[in-house]
């Protein structure tokens, strides 16, 4: 009888042959670009599985055919997660294995997964994550930035104004050391670059990591200033894009006005009577001595 693999122990078959695997979801990670990216452990998998759900089962199939995998797929996107989720709960409950993948990547990291995991979970499946290759940490990992502290957003809202408020929040709730890690299309890439410029500063420090992995891999590292100058000679921006923002030190709080009370009782305190002192304040100040006056009262009025 063969024996089954405890993904947490798991032996490594003898060549030429594969254990069968045990029921459950197994989220397979998917290259996000080189196929030489995908692990030993993934391939074994995804030919062993009873099925293939994906998120797009035309993609996915140019990777099986690559490898000489025939295991059946089905299609798990985000139209129809809900309700494939259901009919894969029902397989999984009769101890099949059926392997999750997404496009490239993670699946889960923005792209579907989230609801079948959760549902299986719900069903007290199991659930195996098989780890691979994944953009966000592929990019960081080459940045140069800190990699300690960071933080992953996945997309900004496509639209302009929703994107800038998103970035506004950012900016007021995001201290340094954190590096702020997000995806974009490259069709929006500029008018993003535009948002950071305004919302934080042209000399805010950011890397563009484009085509991680494929053939015509980028990393373009430095202010929002000189990575959008690098990008304003192309015709078109092409490829997937993550991009890595460095959390700027926020800037020192700028001191409140000194009140007018309070500038009259420091040069009174140098010998200055109070004529003098509001004709030494209207000087430096440029205001006139009975603006200067009637603010005065203003200020003993509230005290």
């Amino acid at each position: 009888m063969a024996e089954f693999n405890q993904p947490a122990d798991q032996p490594f078959p003898p060549v030429g042959e594969e254990f069968p695997l045990a029921p459950g979801l197994y989220l397979v990670a998917t290259p996000i670009g080189n196929l030489e990216d995908i692990s030993l452990r993934a391939l074994r998998v995804l030919r062993t599985a009873v099925r293939i759900a994906c998120e797009d089962t035309r993609q996915t199939q140019k990777l099986l055919n690559h490898f000489g995998i025939s295991t059946p797929t089905v299609s798990l996107h985000q139209h129809n997660e809900r309700d494939r989720a259901v009919e894969l709960i029902a397989q999984l409950n009769e101890g099949q294995s059926i392997a999750l993948v997404s496009d490239a990547g993670m699946p889960g990291i923005s792209d579907p997964g989230v609801l079948l995991t959760q549902a299986a979970l719900a069903a007290e499946i199991p659930v195996y994550p098989i780890p691979g290759a994944n953009a966000a940490l592929t990019a960081l990992i080459a940045s140069g930035l800190n990699t300690t502290d960071f933080r992953f957003l996945g997309f900004l809202p496509e639209k302009a104004g929703a994107r800038r408020t998103a970035l506004e929040a950012l900016a007021e709730s995001t201290r340094p050391p954190t590096t702020l890690i997000l995806y974009e299309a490259p069709h929006r890439i500029q008018e993003t670059l535009a948002d950071l410029a305004s919302v934080w500063s042209p000399t805010l420090r950011i890397v563009l990591a484009r085509e991680l992995t494929k053939v015509h891999e980028e990393f373009l590292r430095g202010t929002v200033a000189e990575v959008q100058a690098a990008l304003a000679p192309r015709d078109r921006i092409r490829g997937e894009i993550t991009l890595l923002i460095e959390a700027p030190t926020p800037a020192a709080p700028e001191s409140a006005p000194q009140s007018l009370l309070a500038q009259l009782k420091a040069l009174e305190a140098e010998g200055f009577d109070e004529k003098a002192a509001l004709k030494r304040i209207a000087r430096d100040s440029g205001q006139s001595k009975s603006d200067l006056y009637r603010e005065l009262q203003r200020q003993r009025a509230k005290r």
